[in-house]
């Protein structure tokens, strides 16, 4: 006789995506890039394109994202993930691709590849990781580095005369015609993870249905070049990230509102 606790022994409601290699991470701990990594995961195996999925990663702390993700990966140049993306999609049509990037490898050398990239309508993914600091060079400023922010490339603080003001990168992709979908989100509390999972799931149906350019922008947390514990990390993004940075959709195109209605 099967009782109530022998199929509630049996009932899986947590396993590891297919999408991701069994292997332990390089990265900090609580440092959230394991969460994004495992919200593109489960997304990649809900939308059973695994088999024909090319991640195209970074220079900076994602550098070995293509260890962890059990697809095809590729290594770009610092800043040129856009472009080799752009190179992949164009010659493989039926392959599905997105890249991975930090705030210095797509915010500062790379801004001129992705912006053009947007313009261009390429029908790619971006996957936006903003933690306003240069995280694996040692804590360096980013060009999302916060006004007042001390970093060791600015101890007394970030001054907005001397370095400009941050990108808002997100804000700024969406002004250009051929971006269908940008979106910012977070990580710092599970709330905010499901959001962020959902916005993906979109940003990648959007490629699956041809629509053009999409990018989703995680803020997540750098507790080690921060100096500061993970959980006042987490506490740290909620208070002084997400005011400069607000959590919003910042383009949707009918096109895209179309494919989430199911019309």
């Amino acid at each position: 006789m099967v009782t109530l606790q022998d199929e509630l022994v049996r009932t899986v409601v947590y396993e590891h995506p297919k999408a991701l290699t069994e292997v332990p991470t390089h990265y900090c701990p609580g440092c959230t890039h394991g969460i994004a990594h495992r919200l593109v995961a489960e997304v990649i195996d809900e939308l059973d394109i695994r088999e024909h999925t090319v991640v195209v990663v970074p220079v900076g702390c994602a550098v070995f994202a293509y260890d962890y993700f059990n697809l095809d990966g590729v290594e770009a140049p610092h800043g040129r993930a856009p472009a080799m993306a752009t190179g992949i999609k164009r010659s493989l049509r039926d392959r599905i691709v997105f890249t991975y990037q930090g705030d210095g490898d797509l915010a500062a050398i790379g801004t001129a590849e992705i912006i053009h990239a947007a313009a261009r309508g390429e029908n790619i993914t971006t996957v936006f990781i903003n933690n306003a600091i240069y995280g694996m060079t040692g804590g360096q400023m980013a060009p999302t580095t916060l006004p007042g922010q001390q970093t060791t490339s600015s101890p007394r603080g970030r001054d907005i005369r001397l370095a400009g003001n941050p990108l808002r990168i997100t804000e700024l992709l969406a002004q250009i015609d051929g971006t269908c979908y940008a979106v910012r989100r977070s990580l710092h509390s599970v709330r905010e993870i499901r959001r962020a999972k959902k916005a993906l799931m979109t940003a990648f149906r959007t490629q699956v249905n041809g629509l053009g350019f999409s990018i989703v922008e995680l803020l997540s947390s750098c507790p080690t070049n921060w100096g500061i514990t993970p959980p006042d990390s987490l506490k740290w993004i909620e208070d002084n990230m997400v005011p400069f940075y607000p959590l919003n959709d910042f383009k949707v195109s009918d096109s895209v509102l179309t494919m989430e209605s199911g019309a």
